[in-house]
């Protein structure tokens, strides 16, 4: 049973992680979906698994992230180094405020308040995409530091089950005047940082039995994830290119009525 669980809850945290519709949501609501006595998602796998996803992340942008890439001109390599400036410099806040209320959000990670997020977020994508605010900056080397800062404060909303961490900063990304890819490409980077790091300090404040199946489990869902992300992150590239985000919207309002509905019915 667990390692089907390990499976599914790959494919999840592979296809969620990336697009705007709140991968720790996702998870959450599978642990309800799902039950069972042993290694759930909710302890360290949750967070052990998102490791696949950033090692996808970062397979897909090696070259795009690598500022000592031979291949590059001395203007690319300055690029990827200023790129990677305003990555770390829209981490800073998740970073501070992640760790200051880590402990005290795990406590809202209910049903509740996942729908609450699912729907809350699907609006405001809807509404935003209506708008057709103004684009600034076409790629994401035309972000600049303020934006960066910008997206980086939005990126804090994400500790809020439900919410979506790639929501959060995708949706930051489109009111301060990115493009639809650019958004999206920047809130793949920022995970780099930002997931590796919440994951390691799941993992090294863990104090919980892990035993050789855990081990296991834990292995074989971040292979899953690894190689799912590596299609979902192509995908909503290429989706981005000729579509809005407003069908993330309208599948948040509805996952968040099922989840409503489902819920209430099961008491």
């Amino acid at each position: 049973m667990e390692f089907l669980r390990a499976v599914i809850s790959g494919i999840v945290e592979g296809i969620t992680e990336w697009l705007p519709i709140s991968s720790t949501g996702h998870l959450i609501l599978l642990n309800e979906f799902i039950k069972n006595e042993g290694f759930t998602a909710t302890d360290l796998y949750l967070y052990v698994v998102q490791l696949g996803a950033i090692l996808a992340v970062v397979t897909v942008f090696f070259h795009r992230l690598n500022p000592f890439s031979r291949k590059k001109t001395p203007v690319e390599r300055r690029a990827t180094g200023l790129l990677w400036a305003k990555v770390i410099l829209a981490c800073i806040p998740a970073a501070v405020i992640g760790l200051l209320l880590n402990d005290f959000m795990e406590k809202f990670e209910t049903w509740q308040v996942v729908a609450v997020a699912l729907a809350v977020y699907g609006v405001a994508f809807i509404i935003i995409e209506r708008l057709d605010l103004k684009t600034r900056s076409e790629t994401v080397d035309d972000i600049t530091f303020p934006q960066a800062i910008a997206i980086g404060a939005f990126q804090v909303l994400s500790i809020i089950p439900g919410t979506s961490r790639s929501g959060s900063t995708i949706l930051g990304g489109r009111i301060v005047g990115c493009s639809r890819p650019a958004a999206a490409e920047f809130s793949f980077f920022l995970a780099i940082p930002v997931m590796f790091g919440v994951s390691f300090l799941k993992i090294v404040t863990y104090d919980g039995a892990i035993g050789k199946t855990d081990v296991l489990v834990l292995l074989l869902g971040m292979v899953v994830a690894y190689l799912v992300s590596l299609a979902a992150i192509k995908f909503l590239m290429s989706f981005v290119k000729r579509h809005s985000f407003t069908a993330f919207g309208v599948y948040r309002i509805i996952l968040a009525a099922l989840v409503t509905i489902y819920f209430l019915a099961a008491k």
